[in-house]
């Protein structure tokens, strides 16, 4: 008997949804940095053990938006759950819950929706006190299927989770074959490990406007190298300069990662070639949006 569940991993900005989708599908398929929102799309993983087939969908982080791609990235959380069987909500083991998780918690009550609480970065806390006061304090404000400490960086508790999110399914065929990992495209896959790289490597807020769409990507007949153009996209002149780098040493060494990164990703020596282009402000343009493929 073949089992499914549809499952929404949600949760605020930076709180480790994407690193937890990771560390479940025991592959990268959603680029991770320390800065918010690095998620803009959902991004679907498929996790098969033996009759359990768990789709989950990694949603942008719930906030509160200040251009039409934020209003986008918050459509897409509503969307998503809205169309699932579960979420799994992710919050921090310290803090207040922000008003955009109360928000996430009423859906979930507006729903009748069964929910899974991950508190993540348990690694972090040195007194286990801490996590009992705040199991106590989440559990007051939703009815939880289930609460699972957990550390998506270390793995901690992590097969735990995955156990309890296999109670959720329910017979069914599966809906993807059992080695299908993401429902991603690989030039989609492509951009966001570049894009990642930039993420990484720069500060402030020109990340969060930079695109990257990937124009070529193709394998040689003639020799095992797989040829990618890409093109990354600043909101201003002034940032163009700044990813090109002096004499184009951040562009160089953006390309330089990434191609590690693809070449381990697609099993394959990757020719990459990266260009620089200014669409201003195109966060708030609703055409540029769609030809990212971000709406």
């Amino acid at each position: 008997m073949t089992k499914t569940a549809f499952i929404a991993i949600v949760g605020k900005p930076n709180v480790g949804k994407s690193s937890l989708l990771n560390k479940m599908l025991g592959q990268k398929i959603a680029i991770v940095s320390s800065k918010p929102q690095t998620t803009r799309t959902k991004i679907m993983g498929v996790l098969t053990r033996g009759e359990t087939q768990l789709v989950f969908t990694d949603t942008p982080g719930f906030h509160k938006p200040h251009n039409k791609l934020g209003e986008k990235m918050n459509e897409a959380v509503g969307d998503t759950v809205g169309g699932v069987d579960a979420c799994l909500f992710l919050t921090e083991p310290k803090g207040e819950l922000n008003p955009q998780e109360l928000e996430l918690l009423d859906m979930f009550k507006k729903q009748k929706m069964p929910v899974i609480l991950a508190i993540n970065k348990i690694d972090m806390l040195s007194d286990k006190e801490e996590l009992l006061k705040r199991i106590v304090y989440l559990n007051g404000f939703y009815d939880f299927t289930a609460v699972v400490p957990v550390s998506a960086a270390n793995g901690d508790n992590v097969d735990e989770l995955i156990d309890e999110l296999d109670k959720l399914a329910f017979e069914s065929p599966h809906f993807f074959p059992d080695d299908t990992l993401t429902d991603q495209p690989e030039r989609v896959l492509a951009a966001e490990i570049i894009r990642e790289k930039i993420l990484r490597l720069m500060d402030k807020e020109i990340p969060h406007g930079i695109a990257v769409a990937v124009e070529k990507m193709r394998e040689r007949d003639d020799k095992d190298i797989l040829d990618i153009d890409a093109v990354i996209y600043c909101e201003r002149e002034s940032h163009k300069g700044m990813v090109i780098g002096k004499n184009g040493a951040m562009l160089k060494k953006v390309s330089t990662y990434a191609r590690q990164d693809l070449e381990n990703f697609f099993q394959i020596k990757v020719n990459l070639h990266c260009w620089v282009k200014v669409k201003e402000d195109w966060r708030n343009r609703e055409g540029l949006i769609h030809n990212f493929g971000l709406d």
